[in-house]
């Protein structure tokens, strides 16, 4: 069954935005991924990701958060007169902060743990 419902302008700037902070993040999480390995010499394996993750949270949480809460005027104004591309901009971007936040914290680790290479010649200790 197909749904009449279209995406509006403020939707679609909505996901892009979405999609650079993730994006942003992902990357952020695994500079610094790259940045214990080569700098502080840390091995790869679990306890970096763990480390990692940990560093990488307060950062992660401030955007998500001062960005929601910048956007929240805007979601209790509701849907009035005015705010035909704000409102729905508003809900993508903050849908979309919650759960790309979740996936940058759970799923970029392990994802990195599963699928990342040793570098900058630290020694491999999978534990």
């Amino acid at each position: 069954m197909r749904s009449n419902r279209a995406i509006s302008l403020g939707a679609m700037v909505g996901f892009i935005t979405v999609l650079g902070i993730s994006v942003r993040n992902g990357i952020m999480l695994i500079s610094h991924y790259r940045h214990l390995e080569e700098r502080e010499k840390m091995p790869f394996g679990t306890e970096l990701v763990i480390r990692g993750a940990q560093e990488r949270l307060a950062p992660i949480l401030m955007t998500a958060l001062t960005t929601a809460l910048a956007l929240l005027p805007l979601i209790v104004a509701g849907n009035r007169p005015g705010h035909e591309i704000e409102y729905p901009m508003a809900w993508v971007i903050v849908g979309g902060l919650v759960s790309s936040t979740a996936l940058n914290l759970l799923l970029m680790p392990a994802l990195y743990r599963a699928f990342g290479k040793p570098r900058g010649g630290a020694v491999v200790r999978l534990t």
